[in-house]
């Protein structure tokens, strides 16, 4: 609950964060003690890959792999149940975890396991950038990555000579036709939307109504890629937030709305 003494810089603002509220709570409640009226409507969902296989067999000879690479928090997630399922999570400790970021990061350590690198440019080529000077010739890097993610960081590890071997961690699809709540969305507008990938721009302005709430609505991008991506849909981002945390949300929302 917020001190007598806390100006809420989203007092009545409307927002909306397009995931469950159980996946954003940190979010949610930093939002709400800024005052905004949140809506976690789910745009998105996230399952195994269509074929599980390369993720259990990677799983299972992870000592192949001088370090693993995560670009995103579910990669982390899966990587994590893959080898527990193998009986190799201790393998996992020991290899260098490299994190395209400080979200990711965050995942890593709440499953009890130590990044060795945090990129410091939250993409998937800030992460190849920062990762090659750190490597062994000959090491192996493995990448648990969306089934239908961008190939930044795998490209620009290849690019630089580096073996890289890429599986299909988990995959995402579209919620619904109509997601629950999307009524709610189109009947009363937000002030801004919370944008953690393309994906999710391309979900949201799929959906019947969306095209219409464009010139209503500020976007709120997290890293120069997504911004890119609303920005070829003719979408311009009212705010960046610089790394897929909380209270960097929090502070790119404020910047949108008050800006």
């Amino acid at each position: 609950m917020s001190s007598p003494a806390h100006r809420q810089r989203l007092a009545g603002a409307r927002v909306l964060v397009p995931r469950p509220r159980e996946r954003a709570e940190p979010l949610c409640f930093l939002l709400e003690d800024e005052g905004a009226q949140v809506l976690a409507v789910p745009l998105l969902e996230l399952e195994p890959p269509t074929d599980p296989r390369p993720l259990r067999a990677a799983a299972e000879l992870l000592r192949r792999f001088g370090w693993v690479a995560f670009a995103s928090e579910r990669g982390v997630t899966a990587m994590v149940e893959a080898a527990r399922t193998a009986g190799t999570l201790d393998v996992l400790r020991t290899r260098n975890l490299a994190a395209v970021g400080p979200g990711t990061a965050a995942v890593l350590t709440a499953h009890g396991l130590e990044p060795t690198l945090v990129a410091s440019v939250s993409t998937g080529e800030g992460l190849a950038e920062a990762l090659v000077p750190r490597l062994v010739p000959g090491e192996v890097v493995l990448l648990p990555a969306a089934e239908d993610g961008r190939r930044g960081l795998e490209d620009g590890l290849r690019a630089a000579g580096v073996t890289v071997e890429r599986v299909a961690a988990y995959r995402s699809r579209p919620a619904g036709v109509v997601p629950d709540g999307w009524g709610e969305v189109v009947a009363h507008p937000p002030r801004c939307v919370l944008f953690g990938s393309p994906r999710t721009v391309e979900a949201f302005l799929a959906l019947p109504g969306a095209e219409g709430l464009v010139p209503r609505v500020r976007a709120v991008a997290v890293g120069p890629t997504t911004a890119a991506a609303l920005r070829a849909r003719g979408w311009e981002p009212a705010a960046i937030a610089s790394a897929p945390t909380p209270p960097e949300w929090v502070e790119a929302a404020v910047r949108a709305i008050e800006g």
